[in-house]
């Protein structure tokens, strides 16, 4: 299983910044790193916009919503249209380098774009840290039971909320 972006091996928990060995910076380049060796495996352009809209996305394990994605790009000293942002943002999930969080309409990395894969997220409902599992039983499971229905699954994305470990601590 990849490095998951909160580093370390129990994918259902984050670290709340509690876990002394996270270094977030390298959690970020890291990310961007794989997104640019994916894209050059894919013949596809890593351009540096979708790479700062990509490092934007990762500067929180919290989802990020295209607005406040617009208001730190345009921070930058740089004007930066809307559509811009969104096209990156499509770009972005088309090569599996992020993940929509359907209810909040915000993006998280996702810590392993090289494997095709389901989103099935936990999500915190009091400090907003969305967390990716990984568990092929799940996406299994809503394929079978949709192809039962007669229905063809054209995406999945399963959304848990929640409260946290480090929440549930304080």
């Amino acid at each position: 299983m990849a490095p998951h972006a909160h580093d370390h091996d129990d994918m259902s928990r984050h670290d709340h910044g509690a876990t002394p060995r996270h270094d977030h910076g390298a959690c970020v380049k890291d990310a961007l790193a794989r997104a640019d060796a994916l894209c050059n495996d894919r013949g596809v352009r890593l351009t540096p916009q979708r790479a700062r809209v990509l490092e934007l996305v990762w500067s929180s394990h919290k989802p990020r919503g295209a607005y406040a994605i617009l208001e730190d790009m345009s921070a930058d000293g740089k004007r930066v249209a809307p559509l811009t942002v969104y096209r990156a943002l499509d770009f972005l999930l088309e090569q599996g380098l992020i993940h929509r969080i359907e209810s909040q309409n915000a993006f998280v990395g996702c810590p392993d774009p090289g494997t095709a894969h389901m989103g099935q997220f936990l999500v915190c409902t009091c400090c907003g840290e969305a967390t990716e599992l990984t568990d092929p039983r799940i996406a299994a499971t809503i394929a079978e039971s949709a192809a039962a229905q007669g229905f063809a699954i054209q995406r999945q994305t399963v959304e848990v909320s929640g409260i946290c470990p480090a929440c549930r601590d304080h």
